[in-house]
């Protein structure tokens, strides 16, 4: 076993992949961004385990991994609350705890949210590719051999990158600043581009009528159920980059919000874009959630992206007395 195996998967969960904040600078070349799909709380993980926000960590879905500390080290646990546990016991999240050897760490039912990560001190150590650590699945490279986690998988982490930080036990998030996730989302949207070809009767659903999210909906994209959306007229549009919160409408008329590992091109017709700060929120919706969209100028929305990595400013700095 290698020196720096860290965790041994007994179990591997719904679906858990090894997630960093993405591979970023090869869109052009058809390569999927994939990473976190809630960026903000590996963030938050990585902070207060010592490590860089960039480190790669494990994102669980619904229903988390049983895996087994080979190594006595540090953790945090953020985003969605799915009953984290030490040895039966449950663990605090947001929170950096030490966790010997021979400990198991293990997960019950979903509370709240739909993805929680594991952060641990010196990150995964998965091969980079292209920049990132980052698992695709459909291209098959990143994490762990390109795929979810499986039974008998052991990970290992870079245990000695961060060694000289050992104040890192017992940091936590404030109350106030940790998110709090129900069953009803608000998303922000800017509208457009192509809002201009939709029916007035469309638009107002879009922001007026909550959509409910399929079960269909996966890492690349949630399929929103409501009010089918409508044109004005027939069109064909040629493909054009999809950032990441796309809302776009297929023929069928229910919109799709393209997410982590969305195509980097696409040819349906786009009615607006979730801002960039919302997204972490939406990543922890689950199927059957509802989505209520609501329109905000370019301006708010790079305010308020401004605002939070004033918040993680402030974060970096309390890190490093």
């Amino acid at each position: 076993m290698e020196s720096n195996a860290i965790f041994k998967v007994l179990k591997a969960g719904i679906f858990t992949t090894i997630q960093d904040l993405g591979r970023t600078g090869y869109q052009q070349y058809g390569v999927a961004v994939a990473g976190a799909m809630d960026a903000f709380s590996l963030r938050i993980g990585n902070l207060l385990v010592g490590n860089k926000e960039r480190d790669a960590g494990i994102e669980a879905t619904l229903i988390g991994p049983t895996l087994e500390i080979l190594k006595d080290t540090r953790i945090a646990i953020t985003g969605g609350d799915l009953s984290p546990q030490l040895n039966s016991f449950p663990l605090p999240m947001w929170k950096s705890v030490d966790v010997p050897a021979g400990s198991i760490l293990s997960f019950g039912r979903p509370r709240s949210g739909c993805r929680a990560y594991i952060a641990v001190r010196g990150g995964i150590d998965a091969p980079v590719v292209m920049g990132s650590r980052a698992t695709d699945i459909r291209a098959g490279i990143g994490g762990y051999q390109g795929r979810p986690l499986m039974e008998g998988d052991i990970l290992t982490a870079d245990i000695d990158k961060y060694r000289d930080k050992k104040r890192w036990c017992n940091r936590s998030l404030a109350t106030e600043a940790i998110p709090h996730y129900t069953s009803s989302h608000e998303i922000r949207v800017l509208l457009g581009p192509h809002l201009h070809l939709f029916t007035e009767r469309s638009i107002d659903q879009l922001l007026n009528h909550p959509f409910t999210i399929s079960p269909a909906s996966d890492r690349m994209g949630y399929r929103l159920k409501g009010e089918r959306l409508q044109l004005k007229a027939a069109v064909e549009l040629i493909s054009e980059a999809t950032p990441a919160g796309t809302i776009q409408v297929p023929a069928q008329g229910d919109p799709i919000i393209l997410l982590a590992d969305r195509q980097t091109t696409g040819g349906y017709p786009k009615i607006g874009t979730c801002i960039t700060v919302d997204l972490p929120r939406l990543a922890q919706a689950k199927p059957g959630d509802l989505v209520r969209f609501h329109p905000v100028t370019l301006e708010e929305s790079h305010q308020l992206l401004k605002e939070q990595e004033r918040f993680f400013h402030k974060l970096r700095i309390a890190a490093s007395e």
